[in-house]
């Protein structure tokens, strides 16, 4: 289970784990699962308030030498109770479509605390950021530039723009899907093309470049894919700066490591910090940071309870009602989850489990060493907080799950549970046809 506890030489207030056993029951904070289960039904994800907060606090404290902002990457996860929550506490978001854009407003993010990544933005997308007055657009090829340009001409304004580099780094990450600051991929403008661009922006008169940034990538442990790529942006930033821009800001994206399994190493905060602190300073920059996964993954965990045990070939199975169109993390990426009890059982089985989606794919783990759990017995899928709910589907015409979030000793419905009615409400069974 996930712990508020990082390898940073911090103080933390919270060394308990983010779902703790109680008296054999699994809670969630001081809330028991098997309470929340009664009152919501499964499959439902929770989230924990706290451990969001304390997440945020350690990276502000670990950042505190230097003037930053921290933008939370709210494809991770965008429900607007989660939000809302980080809101509060100060943050800004990192946006990649104009749906997000749109919960951010709804949230109550103001333009001016959204800065809008991603590579392919449309010109609806990029009129609704202007109008909005976001922080920054953040350009990932030539053609998005001139269209950015173009938009903003339009409108009359001058869009604050910013570059993503692509500083072309060998980054760690343990799936090649989650891997973004390496050559050949398809973000960011590559590193020899870079000062092409910055001479561009001279010649467009309706943009401002304010800004040079990059994103490594995911589950990024130790500062040192940072320590190779900060002095190529660094060194982009002095060129632009040369070229007569006024840049403001440094972006380095986010992409701390969180642990999925008990024997993963916590992300070494305070080295990664130190790191990108000192460039911030040699910069003379607002440093930008977005983390995602680190703020809320540990937060959450998607509880499921066991239909059925099956044995099969000299197999066991343990079938949930949760199931790859809730977490598609497991099948898509081949990522780990630790799944535990919600209560204490006796004996351990090796088992798969999974879930009802008719596709072999659909699965959670494969020969996991798991409590002897019966029908009935509830399972929480850990480290669920990010890319869980926000990558879920309708896949098989399964409504979505509900979604609560704990603080304390109380809890609320934030998503409610998707009805059947839900899984066709914009589809048309009479049709008006239309000619060309």
């Amino acid at each position: 289970m996930g712990s508020l506890v990082l390898n940073d030489g911090m103080a933390s207030s919270a060394s308990a784990p983010v779902f703790p056993r109680q008296g054999g029951v699994l809670h969630a904070e001081q809330v028991p699962i098997p309470a929340i289960a009664a009152a919501v039904g499964t499959p439902t994800y929770v989230y924990c308030a706290n451990a969001i907060r304390m997440r945020y606090e350690q990276l502000t404290q670990a950042f505190a030498g230097v003037p930053h902002r921290i933008h939370f990457a709210m494809k991770a996860n965008s429900n607007l109770a989660v939000l809302r929550l980080l809101h509060d506490m100060g943050a800004g978001v990192d946006i990649v479509s104009g749906g997000e854009l749109y919960r951010a407003s709804e949230a109550g993010f103001p333009g001016r605390a959204v800065v809008f990544s991603g590579v392919g933005k449309t010109v609806r997308e990029i009129e609704q950021a202007l109008e909005a007055r976001v922080l920054l657009i953040n350009v990932e090829s030539e053609a998005e530039l001139v269209t950015i340009d173009a938009v903003a001409g339009r409108q009359g304004v001058v869009a604050p723009i910013a570059i993503r580099v692509n500083p072309e780094v060998t980054v760690g990450s343990p799936h090649a899907y989650i891997k973004t600051g390496e050559k050949g991929q398809k973000f960011g403008i590559p590193r020899d093309d870079v000062s092409r661009l910055v001479e561009m922006v001279r010649d467009l008169p309706h943009v401002a470049l304010r800004g040079l940034g990059m994103h490594l990538g995911s589950q990024i442990g130790n500062a040192a894919p940072m320590r190779d790529a900060l002095p190529r942006l660094l060194a982009a930033i002095a060129a632009a700066r040369a070229d007569g821009h006024a840049i403001a800001y440094m972006d380095v994206g986010g992409g701390l490591s969180v642990p999925y399994h008990h024997d993963d190493v916590r992300a070494d905060l305070a080295d990664y910090a130190a790191t990108v602190m000192a460039a911030a300073r040699e910069a003379e920059v607002t440093l930008l940071l977005e983390p995602g996964r680190f703020l809320v993954a540990e937060s959450g965990a998607l509880i499921t309870e066991v239909l059925y045990r099956k044995h099969a070939a000299g197999k066991d199975f343990i079938v949930t009602d949760a199931g790859m169109n809730d977490l598609v993390r497991p099948a898509l990426y081949q990522a780990y989850h630790q799944i535990d009890a919600v209560d204490a059982v006796t004996g351990t089985v090796v088992a798969d489990v999974v879930g009802p989606i008719c596709e072999s794919g659909d699965f959670f783990a494969h020969d996991r060493t798991m409590p002897d759990v019966t029908a009935g017995a509830l399972l929480a899928v850990q480290t669920a907080g990010a890319y869980g709910y926000t990558m879920s589907s309708n896949y098989n015409s399964r409504p979505r799950p509900a979604e609560v979030l704990v603080d304390g000793d109380r809890f609320a419905v934030i998503t409610e549970r998707e009805r059947l009615e839900d899984l066709v409400r914009l589809e048309r069974a009479h049709l008006q046809w239309r000619t060309a």
